[in-house]
C-alpha cells in the first residue's frame, strides 16, 4: 500500500517509516509537492487536516498528515499550535529551544506535553488519531538526536531527554509514536 506523509520533514518522514514497515510511505517531495502547505488553521487538528486535504484534492493520494504541539502548563499551553514557529517563521529549532528556556527561566513547574494529531484521507473519508505524551521541560539541552524540542524534553518516568533515545525507543512511547500506533492499528484492518 501506498500512502503520502505530508511533510519535508526528513527526520519525522524516518521516525514514522520506522514504525510503518508494511507501507510503502511517500514524502511530499517524491510526489513532486514542492510548495509548503500553509498551517493556517488555530488548531492542531486544523492543520492536520489541511495538510491532508491538500494533498489528496491536489495530487489525488491517499495521504495522512500530522500536526504537533508542546504545550508548557505554566505558559498557559505555550507554544502550543505556533510550537515549530514559536521563535518565528523560519522554525528554527534552536531559536524556538532558546525561547521557551527563556520564557521558562526561574520557573518550577516545568510539567509540558506533546499532543500529536494525524489526520488521514483513505478511501474517500477522513479519521482522525492523536498521541499525548507527558513530561518536564528540562533546565538545558541533552542529547544530539531526534529534531525540534526533543533535547528539552524529558517524557514522564525516564531520565533521558527524547534526544538521548533511539528511534525505537522514542517511538514506543512519544505523542507521535502512540498516535502513529493508532495509525497503523487503523491500517492493518481495512
Amino acid at each position: 500500500m501506498k500512502i503520502v506523509f505530508a511533510t519535508h520533514n526528513k527526520n519525522k518522514l524516518k521516525e514514522v517509516a520506522a514504525l510503518l514497515p508494511n507501507i510503502e510511505l511517500l514524502s511530499l517531495t517524491d510526489i513532486g509537492c514542492t510548495e509548503e502547505i500553509p498551517e493556517t488553521a488555530d488548531t492542531l487538528e486544523g492543520n492536520a487536516k489541511i495538510k491532508a486535504n491538500h494533498v489528496t484534492e491536489k495530487y489525488g493520494y491517499a495521504c495522512f498528515a500530522d500536526d504537533t504541539g508542546l504545550l508548557v502548563d505554566a505558559l498557559n499551553g505555550e507554544p502550543g499550535v505556533y510550537s515549530a514557529r514559536y521563535a518565528g517563521e523560519d522554525g528554527n529549532a534552536e531559536k524556538n529551544m532558546d525561547l521557551l528556556l527563556k520564557n521558562l527561566n526561574g520557573v518550577t513547574n516545568r510539567d509540558a506535553y506533546f499532543k500529536t494529531i494525524i489526520c488521514l484521507n483513505i478511501n474517500h473519508k477522513q479519521y482522525l488519531f492523536d498521541g499525548v505524551c507527558n513530561g518536564k521541560i528540562l533546565e538545558k539541552r541533552q542529547g544530539d538526536e531526534g529534531f525540534g524540542y526533543d533535547p528539552i524534553f524529558t517524557p514522564n518516568g525516564y531520565n533521558l531527554s527524547f534526544a538521548e533515545m533511539s528511534l525505537a525507543e522514542k517511538g514506543k512511547i512519544s505523542h507521535r509514536g502512540l498516535a502513529v500506533q493508532k495509525l497503523i492499528q487503523f491500517l492493518q484492518n481495512l
